[in-house]
């Protein structure tokens, strides 16, 4: 049953293994650790499948939780670090696509491993045995093939987010899909309409931050996207007629978010910074495509989509910050004003992952222009970096004086006093040298007389 593969396990898991073995019953390290580990990858997990009942498991260790007693599962706690362990289990019948209407525990590793999803996650292992791969996982991982365990339509139709973590698995590996496994997913993919937000944000987030996040071209073409995401496939149906692209609007999309690093903003805000575009669109002569006000309307439409899909409100805020401003500058030949009032406009904050978000825009567009592009963006960081060395301010928090010295000087709190602010920082934005404690007093007593 046991394959000749060694792997090396954390001393807390290999532990739990050996005390629950020790007192009579199996006990395996299972799914992705295992998976993780024959590729030589750093599991974020240990899990563990025991023969052994949920009561019997708690009277074994010192401390645990009742993470889930009627499916079967008990963290083992060991100084604060917590290990699932699971019972072997049969699932019941399903009715909702996630939910099994019963959990019958098993004696069998074999059955417990049969109802999982991928041959690639149905792999057990302890030292005693190794290797446990009994549906092909080891066979597909060679091959780079992600396989559903058994009739991929009965793994879909108990838990209906298998298809798209089975597309995320793909892009996280770089596997394709079985033929089998892909047909079924294109057949059921209508049925994630019954899956949680929730759920299907942290599969896109994942399939987002793994090396091919273009990979969501599967997810549209399999049917996935139109559920929970259908103005993505709008734009990968919106032709761009453009010399400034050589991609449809989804396409475009797709390969921007291959230019910026795993970041989960970044990746969202390229997702999301033209999502407007069926939108915006007009045709100019000769069938020529534009797309006015398209940052926009696509930050708009971020927000919405966004909060559809449960995102918290920092994320939100931050990715619709990008989106809103991901064009921003590009008709223009930057000098050190513009600079300030972009770094005022986006935020200091937001503003090294501006120049990321337009890089990547840039490089999924045609090559027409595009060295010129490049380099007008690195004049636009070189001036970034100026002001940055300078301490120039660009917000009211570096301005050198603040309300309390306005009111010392005389003003009363109140809207007069707020406004005085914002013409203060209106005139460093422009000139940078007045903004001195001293100028700014009596720039602002010059008007507290006229008034």
């Amino acid at each position: 049953m046991g394959r000749d593969i060694r792997i090396k396990m954390p001393p807390k898991a290999k532990y739990i293994i050996d005390t629950i073995t020790g007192a009579g019953f199996e006990a395996y390290a299972v799914g992705g650790c295992v998976r993780d580990s024959v590729l030589g990858r750093e599991p974020v997990d240990w899990d563990i499948t025991t023969s052994a009942k949920p009561e019997r498991v708690k009277t074994l260790f010192a401390r645990t939780i009742d993470t889930g007693l009627k499916h079967g599962t008990v963290t083992v706690m060991l100084d604060k670090e917590g290990f699932e362990v699971t019972t072997y289990r049969i699932d019941g019948e399903y009715e909702d696509s996630r939910h099994p209407k019963e959990v019958i525990f098993t004696p069998d590793l074999k059955e417990d491993l049969r109802r999982r999803d991928l041959t690639i996650n149905a792999l057990a292992y302890n030292d005693k045995a190794g290797l446990v791969d009994l549906f092909g996982g080891l066979k597909d991982m060679e091959a780079g093939i992600v396989r559903c365990v058994g009739d991929p339509k009965e793994r879909f139709e108990e838990d209906a987010l298998r298809i798209l973590r089975a597309i995320r698995f793909s892009a996280q590996l770089g596997y394709e899909i079985e033929e089998g496994t892909l047909k079924a997913a294109v057949r059921l993919a209508p049925t994630l309409c019954r899956i949680s937000a929730e759920r299907i944000q942290a599969e896109l987030v994942k399939l987002l931050l793994s090396p091919h996040p273009d990979y969501l071209r599967t997810a549209y073409q399999c049917g996935v996207t139109r559920v929970f995401f259908p103005e993505f496939d709008r734009a990968m149906e919106m032709d761009q007629v453009h010399p400034h692209h050589c991609y449809n609007v989804g396409e475009h999309i797709l390969h921007s978010l291959c230019y910026v690093e795993a970041d989960k903003v970044l990746r969202l805000a390229m997702l999301f910074h033209d999502i407007g575009k069926p939108e915006a669109l007009t045709v100019g002569p000769e069938g020529v495509t534009h797309f006015h006000n398209h940052a926009e309307i696509s930050a708009r439409m971020t927000e919405d989509i966004m909060r559809r899909l449960r995102f918290d409100h920092d994320t939100i805020q931050k990715v619709c910050r990008l989106v809103l401003y991901h064009d921003y500058g590009n008709q223009l030949e930057p000098d050190m004003r513009m600079v300030r009032r972009a770094l005022n406009r986006i935020g200091e904050e937001a503003f090294p992952a501006f120049f990321a978000v337009k890089r990547a825009d840039i490089m999924a567009q045609s090559d027409y222009l595009r060295q010129e592009k490049l380099k007008k963006l690195e004049r636009w960081q070189a001036l970034y970096e100026q002001v940055q060395a300078g301490r120039q301010c660009v917000s009211l928090k570096s301005l050198a004086v603040t309300g309390s010295d306005l009111i010392a000087a005389g003003w009363k709190p109140g809207k007069e006093l707020g406004e005085m602010l914002h013409r203060l920082l209106e005139l460093v934005l422009e000139q940078p040298e007045y903004n001195t404690r001293e100028q700014l007093l009596e720039e602002a007593k010059k008007y507290h007389i006229s008034s």
